[in-house]
Parts: C-alpha cells; sequence; structure tokens
C-alpha cells in the first residue's frame, strides 16, 4: 500500500469500491470495517485508508478493478425481492434480475423493503450514487398505496402535518386520497417502512405499496422484473435536483 501523501491518483478505500461497483459508499465503509478488505494482501478495516493504481484490491478474496463503463439503470422491482448485493436469509435479490444483462457490479441506490414493489435505481458510479443517497439531496419519491382500511382527508393532512412514533418523527410532503382506500403519497426522506409505519399508526394496513416516481423518473409502462437505462437527460436531471436541494 502507497503513503497516503505519496501521489494524487490515490483514492479512500470506501471511495474506491464504490467505483468499482462493489457497493454504495456507506455500504463499502461496513465491508472495510466487517474486515472483508485486503490491499496487496493484507486485511484493511481502517476508513482512512487510500490506494492508488499500483494496489491490488480484494473484497471476500476477489480482485476488484475500476470499471470503464458507468451504469444507471431504472428496475421495477418485483415484491419478494430484497435490497442488498447478497442475503445471508437466501432470499431473491434485487440485483440478480439484472445480472444476464450487466457485466458490471452494480448496487442500489436507496431501497424498497422486500414487500414493495416499484423503482430501484442501480449504478457502478459512486459520485452518482452519493449525491443521491445525501440527506441534503432532497429527491422525491413518489408512491401509489392500496390500503385495508379508508383513509380519510382528515388522515391525510396529518401525515403531511407530521406524526412522532416511537420518538421517531415521520412526515410526508403530499398525501392525496385517489379513492377511499388507495392514496399517492410524496417522501424526500425514505426511513425504514416510514409509509407502512405511518399508516399502521392509525390502524391502517397496507396492501400494496408501489414506488412510482424518484425526481424527474417515472415507472410508466416498466412491468416488474422489467429494467431499462436511464437516459443521460434522466442521470443529469437527478444530479440537477440533487445539487439544487
Amino acid at each position: 500500500m502507497q503513503d497516503s501523501n505519496a501521489s494524487q491518483n490515490q483514492t479512500r478505500l470506501q471511495a474506491f469500491l464504490a467505483h468499482c461497483g462493489v457497493a454504495s459508499r456507506r455500504a463499502s465503509e461496513q465491508i472495510i470495517l466487517d474486515g472483508r478488505v485486503t490491499v496487496n494482501g493484507s486485511v484493511v478495516t481502517e476508513l482512512g485508508t487510500k490506494v492508488g493504481p499500483e494496489d491490488k484490491v480484494c473484497v471476500d478474496g476477489k480482485p476488484i478493478h475500476l470499471e470503464a463503463r458507468k451504469c444507471y439503470v431504472l428496475l421495477n422491482k418485483p415484491a419478494g425481492f430484497v435490497c442488498s448485493s447478497s442475503d445471508e436469509k437466501g432470499r431473491q435479490v434485487a440485483a440478480d434480475l439484472l445480472r444476464d444483462s450487466y457485466k458490471e457490479r452494480l448496487y442500489n441506490v436507496g431501497r424498497l423493503d422486500m414487500y414493495s414493489k416499484g423503482m430501484i435505481i442501480f449504478t457502478n458510479d459512486g459520485d452518482f450514487a452519493a449525491k443521491l443517497s445525501h440527506p441534503s439531496s432532497q429527491i422525491e419519491k413518489e408512491y401509489i398505496v392500496e390500503t385495508s382500511q379508508d383513509v380519510s382527508e382528515e388522515t391525510a393532512r396529518l401525515l403531511e402535518k407530521g406524526i412522532r412514533i416511537d420518538n421517531v418523527f415521520y412526515k410526508c410532503v403530499r398525501c392525496q386520497v385517489l379513492k377511499p382506500r388507495k392514496i399517492k403519497i410524496v417522501l424526500i426522506e425514505g426511513k425504514n417502512r416510514e409509509i407502512r409505519k405511518m399508516l399502521e399508526s392509525q390502524n391502517i394496513g397496507t396492501r400494496s405499496l408501489v414506488r412510482v416516481r424518484i425526481g424527474n423518473v417515472n415507472l410508466d409502462d416498466l412491468r416488474p422484473g422489467e429494467h431499462r437505462d436511464l437516459t443521460p437527460r434522466e442521470v443529469q436531471g437527478l444530479i440537477d435536483l440533487a445539487q439544487s436541494n
């Protein structure tokens, strides 16, 4: 491993992993802390470590390399798939739906829980993922939710005002009642199971939850399990939204 000041071409290890398509920068930090990364044969667990072009970096014993092509992929995730690089419980992983079409290592930007459906963006561009994932990005995410009980206008306004559940504050940007048991919700945060928890706090169950929009990108007629490349205009639009906020 080279000295940290030896070369301007050096990169922080977690950023290098992200640029190689291993995982997002934040997830790469955990991979390093778990002792799964070696540099020139030595296990490295320090996040500040820098690597250069001559260093040999391995994850779980497999060499990784920077990928020349940057990929930006939209997947319509079906229910029953988890958003992680692998799953210790043997559940189906959303990224597996892309493996036949992309040789690059792609990871998801954000996530949906196993029972939710709809839009997930995958990439191997660490900078792009970091911009979209940063809390300041404030990119809107829109969901269509079918419920097991009626949702009143009063409840919709309450969700917009915000509610505290188990000492955590949840709030949506907009909640529109489409039918008594069908609503459209827009979020800018994305806490774990946020919509389900808000509805459950009002004794309302969730029958179906589909993410249909992320910023300037819409799901449109993409069917469950299908994917497509984002257009350059869509990619730039997402970056512009993240930076403007």
